[in-house]
């Protein structure tokens, strides 16, 4: 049983090694890497939208206040002609305007405490983003320099017993001419 169990462990191991040499570190930082940035230009529309919904929720208050004026105007006009039926339709067309003037503003508080918490996040992922391009900046040059002398790939710096003999008959040529 023990032996079984031995064997289980290093077929277990055998195979994450593979794995670990299939899934190469390099890769799956890019792939981070390019969600955070999905995610931050995801952030970055949702901001857009929401300031847009802001400027438009500005415009429906600026209308309801011109409205609720008007309202006013013709309540007035209403109560010096002893129209009270039209002044009760207006009235109820005040109080509509009131009520909808209302819940812009809510909506508009809302929609500024969820902007402010996202631009917040937005801050952070653009924060945690650069950290991660430079970390992943500094693992490119490391791995660039691990395989470089790990490759023996350098350049050419042993000098051959033939490459010393043409150096030395030119070097005697030059000399001897001179």
């Amino acid at each position: 049983m023990a032996l079984i169990t031995r064997i289980s462990r290093l077929f277990q191991a055998d195979l994450h090694a593979v794995l670990d040499r299939i899934e190469e570190p390099e890769l799956l930082l890019r792939q981070a890497l390019r969600e955070m940035e999905d995610d931050v230009a995801r952030d970055q529309r949702s901001e857009q939208l929401l300031n847009h919904e802001l400027e438009q929720l500005s415009s429906r208050k600026t209308d309801t206040g011109r409205s609720l004026e008007e309202i006013e105007d013709e309540l007035d006009v209403c109560f010096e002609s002893d129209k009270d039926h039209l002044a009760r339709a207006l009235i109820r067309r005040k109080l509509e305007a009131l009520r909808f003037q209302k819940f812009l503003w809510r909506k508009r508080e809302i929609l500024k405490q969820t902007l402010s918490g996202l631009r917040t996040r937005l801050q952070e992922n653009r924060e945690s983003l650069d950290s991660m391009r430079q970390k992943a900046e500094l693992l490119a040059e490391e791995t660039a320099a691990a395989s470089f002398e790990d490759n023996g790939s350098g350049p050419d710096i042993v000098v051959r017993d033939e490459d010393v003999e043409v150096a030395f008959v030119r070097e005697k040529r030059k000399r001897s001419q001179s």
